[in-house]
């Protein structure tokens, strides 16, 4: 059985004081028994990154990094390395998420994102790979076609071990801060279409990657949309900046563990 993952997407959002604040709201609502059946992750701002690790140091809440940039080192000003988030106790990293191919950044191609996925695991990360459509592609039926493009670009070369080399997280980009959300039944397709396709490219190990919910999941649509059979947890937006909704939805990920 796969263990659930709900991490926490905080965009570029909190101060130092408001990271730790909810890192110890966490802490406290996040209880062995929950550990052990839910795995937690926050990732903070790159500025952050550190602090969070500092703050959930021993709690069993894991941090990962929002971005990283695919070169070792070099004159990339404002960029950040696999090795630097690594170096700092990370141990995940979001790639290919929406806002990054779509609206800030370097509108960042597919080439871009599988070298940053390589770069994330040959640095010892677990690569959060984010793939969804846009309105228009869902609208036109090339949902799916979409994800196995997008899922193909991002892992071709890379040769997945175990389950501990690569997180999917589905962003139906058009359910993203728009008040719209995927139905369960609309998630499950597009998660079971990407479990085919990854054991079609990877092999058995599909079974065991963990592929998680990102259209705007909260406390009110998180139990239906992760009882679906191939909803491994959710990546978390805005629900994850307060510690009530957060747990509320990792509450939810342990009813359908148990």
């Amino acid at each position: 059985m796969r263990k659930p993952l709900v991490a926490g997407n905080w965009k570029m959002n909190l101060d130092l004081a408001g990271a730790r604040k909810l890192i110890g709201e966490l802490r406290a609502g996040y209880s062995a028994e929950a550990a052990a059946k839910v795995e937690v992750a926050v990732c903070p701002p790159a500025v952050y990154v550190l602090p969070a690790v500092e703050a959930a140091r021993g709690s069993g809440i894991a941090v990962g990094a929002q971005d990283l940039y695919f070169e070792a080192s070099g004159a990339f000003t404002g960029e950040i390395s696999a090795a630097m988030v690594k170096d700092v106790g990370a141990t995940y990293v979001i790639i290919g998420h929406s806002e990054r191919r779509h609206t800030i950044g370097h509108l960042e191609d597919d080439r871009m994102i599988n070298l940053k996925v390589r770069a994330a695991r040959k640095a010892g990360l677990t690569p959060i790979l984010c793939v969804g459509e846009t309105l228009a592609e869902r609208q036109g039926g090339q949902t799916l076609d979409v994800l196995t493009f997008q899922l193909t670009a991002g892992i071709v070369g890379h040769a997945l071990g175990s389950e501990a080399d690569l997180v999917l997280a589905y962003e139906p980009v058009w359910a993203i801060g728009t008040g719209q959300n995927a139905t369960p039944q609309q998630a499950q397709e597009a998660h079971a279409h990407l479990r085919a396709e990854l054991r079609r490219l990877a092999g058995p190990v599909a079974d065991r990657v963990r592929i998680l919910y990102g259209g705007s999941m909260k406390p009110e649509n998180a139990a239906e949309i992760l009882e679906q059979p191939d909803v491994d947890g959710g990546l978390v937006g805005g629900a994850s900046l307060k510690a009530d909704s957060f747990l509320g939805i990792v509450r939810a990920a342990l009813a359908t563990a148990t």
